[in-house]
This record gives C-alpha cells, structure tokens and sequence, in this order.
C-alpha cells in the first residue's frame, strides 16, 4: 500500500483526525513506530491505557507490541474465543434441536438452547407441527425451559435499559431475542394513530393513549412515550401525540418473558395456521413417556457462528458458552459448566489462559479480562486449524459489512477482518490483517480508558492495521 493509500485508510476511518501516513513508518525491531506512539498522545490516551500486539500468525514471533501482558476488558472482542472453542470443541456442523411432545393432550415446548430461534423459524416450527397432523390442542401447553440453569438475573442491571436487545438473558427456548417491533402511524382518514406489533404474542397488552395531531410534524406533535407499564413485562402504554405529517416509526423492545414469549408468539401462529388450541401456559419438565411429535433443526453451528462475530450478538454467545458446558458436562447447562469447558479445552490446546476471566463468553461484563497476547495466541491457532475457514468467514470486513460495515472503508476489499467490541471506557479489534503479498498478521488493540467513549480509540485501531499493510 502506497503511502497516499494508507493516508485516505487512516483517515477514512474516523473523520478528522488528521495522521500523515508517511510518520507511519517501519521501527527497527519490534519496537513501537513514532506514528503510532504520536497518535496515541494526540488522542489524549494515557500509554498504560492502550493494548496491543501484531503477530505473525506463521511462526508466532511478535512485530510489534505494547502492554501485551496487561489484563484488559475485552468487551464483544471476547467473543472471537467462546466462538473458536465452539468451532474446536464442536465442530461446524452441531445443531440444536426444539422439540414438540405430546402426553394426556398437553403439548410440550421443549428448547435445546437454539440462539438462533428468529420469528421466520419459529414460524416453521410450528408449520412443521400442523404437517404431522396436530390440529387441536386439547390440553395445555408447557414450555420446558430446563436444558438451561441460568441464575436469576436483573436485565437492567448492566446500564438500567432491561428492553434492550444487547441485554435479553439466555435461556433454553429463546424464540425471537424476546423482541417486538412496533409500528406507528397517523391515519389522516381515521383520525387516529395506529399501532401494530411484530410479532403480536397472546398475552401482550398494548395500551394505545396516543393523539392524533393534525397540525404540522414539530413540537407536541411528533412526541411518543414508550413505557413498559406492569413488572412482568406483559403490558405496554403508549402516550403523546403524532401527526399524519410525521414520518412512520418503527423500533423494537424487548417483552414478557423468555416462556410467555415462547408461548405467546406460538398460539398467536398457531391460532393464524388454523391450529385450535383453548389451553394455558405451564412451565414444567417434559415427562419421560412424552411422545415426540416433532423436531426441528437449528442453522449449523457455523451459521451461528458467523451471526454471533459479524453482528456481534451477546445472547448468542452466551447461548454457545451454556451448550459447550452442557455437551462437555451434561444437564442442565450452566455458566460455571461452560467456564469449566473452556478452561479444559485450554489447557488441551496448551493456551495460556492464567489470571484470564472469561464471565458469561458475550463480553457484556465488567469482570471479563484477558490480555492481547493471550488472546493472539488464540487467533494464531484459530488461523492453522481445521475450521479455519468457518471462523475466518465470522469475521466483519472492513468497510464492507458486520459492525466493520462503515469502519475503515479505504482497506483493500478483503484485507482486514476484524471483530469490534465496545463498552463504556472500552474499545478493541481483534483479528487479522493480510498484506497484499497473501501473508497474514493476527492484530489486537484493546484501550481501557473513558476517552474511548469519545472514539479516541479508533484511529488507533485504523493505524495499526495500515501499518500493517503498509510496512509488512
């Protein structure tokens, strides 16, 4: 990459900052360039803040390095190891299954920890139950959440926003991140606004207490309050006023709970695909003569993989810790189980995983930490093993897509694949960078410090990689 290239890259990752790509230049042995440690002060980062190490991902030797033995929060970078130890422990080709069940006329719902149960899906879940010839429900339907043993939880208690879809808690028959989108409109004809919900589950209550505006779309007018109004999560208000002149909204929440989730959004699609069904919710156990009516498939391993890392999906990588300690120690699963599972598979591969808190495997933790050399090793062996190719294909692209979509869009197409993760007073990239001449470098910049939340990070994290491609 010439050096008019590697300006417009560092500079077209976060606009003015201003960073002359001639400074950047090689460092005799694996010392720190000028460039790097000038853009490090001009950002206002302490040195002992910032993280980071490049790797020949080959022979291992260390190109350049800074605090790489630093515990440091990782944030959703963490998520490039619980993926890996899914892919090597696993394999690409694992599945989940959800099962249906019937015994004395109850229907049991019975999850396997699927982190990919979309709405679509749920959808064919319940198509495919209406194939075998299910028609009526005669008795209740219970939803048997107990592959999953997850301590109980406060969603909020991360940063007080418990409807949010980053903050939806594990559980063993996830359906739709316990997400609903909601859609308001004014209607000029009516004279009313209208509120539609996606999926519209059996037990929600939606209470619509919005004006119709006819005026202009400014002020009052174009105010709508969202409040979740009872404890569990079931009944939600709607307050203000909006005018016809106002754009549509759309925006999602996350509602109810993991099994009137479940259940809710079931009858509703039971109900619409002519199933009957007169019953109530019970959770329980799924009795050991239950007769199996139907199961149904989760995408491949590899699939959900490449979801978690491009997206950067917490519940679903919390979802993979859970099932590798349950598939390495049995039901039910449990974070304990899971941490115990890593920690196995670590010391089997020779990782050096010491003094290295993995917590719940999605990064959404103030105790998770591990150091950038620790988890370069990692990427290293990722890179030489036997899935490479899966895990590599889970990597966002710069420029491209995944959260590196609008990030460093001066990259060579292909050439930087890197999992983001953020968090207040956290930034970091973990992943690899490869020259124009094929070779491949493991590359991760963690910085601890609240000047992250102004972006400080992110030029940092640009340059390195364009050193890379410049100089390697």
């Amino acid at each position: 990459m010439d050096r008019t290239v590697l300006h417009r890259f560092v500079l077209g990752s976060v606009a003015g900052v201003m960073l002359c790509g001639s400074s950047i230049a090689a460092a005799p042995g694996n010392a720190v360039p000028a460039g790097i440690t000038q853009l490090i002060g001009a950002q206002r980062l302490p040195g002992s803040a910032v993280s980071f190490v490049i790797v020949d991902s080959d022979t291992g030797r260390v190109v350049m390095s800074q605090n790489p033995d630093a515990p440091r929060s990782p944030a959703s970078t963490i998520k490039t190891v619980t993926t890996f130890a899914a892919l090597d422990m696993l394999g690409p080709t694992f599945i989940w299954q959800t099962r249906a069940l019937l015994r004395d006329g109850d229907l049991y719902l019975q999850g396997g920890g699927d982190p990919y149960m979309t709405l679509e899906r749920w959808w064919s879940f319940v198509q495919g139950l209406r194939a075998q010839g299910l028609k009526s429900i005669t008795g209740d339907i219970v939803i048997d959440d107990s592959a999953f043993s997850v301590a109980n939880e406060d969603p909020g208690a991360f940063d007080g926003r418990p409807n949010r879809s980053y903050n939806v808690l594990p559980d063993a028959l996830m359906v739709n991140f316990q997400s609903i989108d909601f859609h308001l409109a004014a209607n000029a004809d009516t004279h009313r606004v209208e509120i539609s919900a996606t999926p519209a589950p059996v037990g929600l209550d939606i209470e619509n207490h919005i004006r119709y505006a006819p005026g202009s779309c400014n002020g009052s007018a174009a105010r709508v309050d969202f409040k979740v109004a009872s404890p569990e999560q079931d009944r939600v208000m709607f307050s203000g006023a909006l005018s016809p002149h106002c754009a549509e909204r759309t925006f999602a929440r996350v509602l109810l709970r993991p099994a009137t989730y479940a259940f809710g959004a079931f009858v509703q699609l039971w109900r619409e695909s002519g199933g009957e069904f007169s019953g109530k919710l019970r959770i329980g156990t799924t009795p050991p003569d239950a007769k199996v009516l139907y199961s149904f498939d989760s995408l491949s391993l590899a699939e959900v993989v490449r979801l978690t890392n491009k997206h950067s999906n917490n519940l679903m990588a919390r979802h993979l810790l859970l099932t590798l300690g349950r598939e390495r120690f049995g039901d039910p699963a449990t974070v304990e189980k899971g941490i115990a599972a890593i920690t196995e598979w670590s010391r089997a591969r020779d990782f050096d995983l010491s003094n290295v808190d993995i917590d719940n495997g999605s990064g959404l933790s103030r105790s998770t930490h591990i150091s950038v050399l620790q988890m370069a090793r990692i990427l290293s062996a990722a890179y030489h093993s036997r899935f490479a190719p899966e895990y590599l294909a889970s990597f966002p692209l710069a420029g491209m897509d995944g959260t590196l979509r609008t990030r460093m869009k001066t990259a060579p197409a292909g050439s930087v694949r890197l999992k983001t993760g953020h968090l207040d007073g956290v930034s970091g990239v973990a992943g690899f960078v490869t020259t124009a001449t094929a070779k491949t470098y493991v590359l991760v910049s963690l910085v601890n410090n609240v000047r992250a939340d102004f972006g400080a990070a992110e030029p940092l994290h640009a340059a390195l990689a364009a050193w890379i491609l410049a100089n390697l």
